[in-house]
């Protein structure tokens, strides 16, 4: 970063209440924009951040074209985000990560959690999928590569820069091997199951490792099962499921790419005889074995998100009730349903009164066995509920 003086973010009175308590947001309306017009900074611009009053606050980076405007980097005036810190910064988040698993395989910086908003880095042993999801981490790309390389000597880096977000920060998508030599094959291991990675053609960094947990539990209750593993992408669940000793398991996507995954991992693992696929709609392939008269001992749902704005609850909370429904009618007498849902603005609770209530409508009895969340790799920020986002119930289904 250049030594000259950062300019200064002066906002309006009461705005920097959610700032003290330690969020590190702030919108455009929470800007004083007669003494700071938003005109006069540039995307990335880093600055310093001073409340009504003039105190300052810290620094922050901003992009004046978003509602989300500025994002906290410190509290200490003299700390800019450049090469130093995100080194300082991707060593704090590797001990996390190194206590937390056993091997290099996890979400190496989750954003705002790990004090680097907008950045996303997973890892696959020597290979980094990376994700500059802001103005503020864009401008740093050689900085943050930099730092990656010397933290963690990786033999290639991926930027997958080509998530939604990007547009609405004005930056363009792309995806492309920004260092090293990417080998053919990228592999991570997952509770002692082996996957392949995707990693330039997959959804978002090529793997969910979000759900970690919530598989491990998965394999308590499959052995000897017959499992039904919906909006399977390559078969995280479904193959694991297939590992710990189900009997079959079939993995249901919309994605023929993806279900030519779900097979290379089953038979990586030595479970092809297992595991079968079925292209489709997951809301029609349910509706079409119901037609066939099929059943499950578990069932594993876990969508897309489908709230992505709060304008959208309504509609999403229809959604979750149609597709446990759905799933509640394949289901044996005595069976297993694992309900998860990625959606930030669908509350733990109304996801709770949707099982319960969908158990009713089918005439079932529910018992809320295991309530699962997002793993140590994507910590929550306790001031940041937006980094609270998955959920996970493993609900036991029944005729009483």
């Amino acid at each position: 970063m250049s030594a000259s003086p950062l300019a200064t973010l002066r906002l309006r009175k009461n705005a920097e209440r959610r700032i003290r308590a330690g969020h590190i947001w702030l919108y455009s309306n929470e800007v004083d924009t007669n003494i700071s017009p938003l005109r006069n900074y540039t995307s990335g611009q880093q600055v310093i951040v001073e409340g009504y009053n003039g105190k300052v606050l810290g620094t922050a980076y901003i992009n004046p074209q978003t509602l989300i405007c500025a994002r906290m980097i410190s509290q200490n005036p003299e700390q800019v985000l450049d090469k130093s810190l995100l080194v300082h910064r991707l060593k704090i988040a590797l001990g996390l990560r190194e206590l937390a698993f056993p091997t290099p395989h996890y979400r190496l910086v989750y954003g705002e959690s790990d004090l680097l908003p907008g950045l996303v880095v997973d890892r696959f042993g020597d290979v980094l999928s990376v994700q500059l999801n802001t103005a503020g981490m864009q401008v740093l790309e050689d900085d943050i590569l930099d730092a990656l390389e010397k933290v963690l000597k990786p033999q290639a880096i991926v930027l997958r820069n080509d998530g939604g977000m990007r547009k609405l920060e004005g930056l363009v998508e792309e995806t492309r091997v920004a260092r090293g030599t990417l080998p053919d094959e990228v592999y991570l291991e997952e509770n002692g199951v082996k996957f392949h990675v995707p990693i330039l053609s997959g959804q978002k960094t090529g793997w969910f490792y979000d759900h970690r947990m919530n598989r491990a539990r998965l394999q308590h209750y499959c052995k000897g099962k017959k499992v039904l593993d919906l909006f399977s992408y390559v078969g995280g669940w479904g193959v694991q499921a297939a590992a710990a000793g189900a009997s079959s398991v079939l993995c249901v996507d919309a994605s023929e790419t993806a279900l030519d995954e779900v097979e290379k991992n089953a038979s990586l693992n030595g479970v092809s005889d297992k595991v079968e696929t079925m292209l489709g709609d997951a809301f029609e392939a349910l509706k079409q074995l119901i037609q066939e008269g099929e059943r499950f001992d578990v069932i594993v749902l876990d969508p897309p998100a489908f709230i992505k704005r709060r304008k959208d609850i309504k509609n999403g909370e229809l959604a979750y009730q149609r597709i446990n429904q759905l799933a509640m009618r394949l289901l044996e007498k005595d069976a297993i349903l694992i309900s998860a849902s990625c959606s930030m603005h669908l509350a733990y609770d109304r996801l709770i009164d949707i099982v319960r209530s969908t158990s009713r409508h089918v005439d079932r009895q529910a018992q809320i066995l295991e309530q699962g969340h997002q793993g140590a790799d994507h910590p929550v920020h306790p001031a940041i509920p937006e980094t609270a986002y998955l959920k996970s119930l493993v609900v036991r289904v029944f005729r009483d």
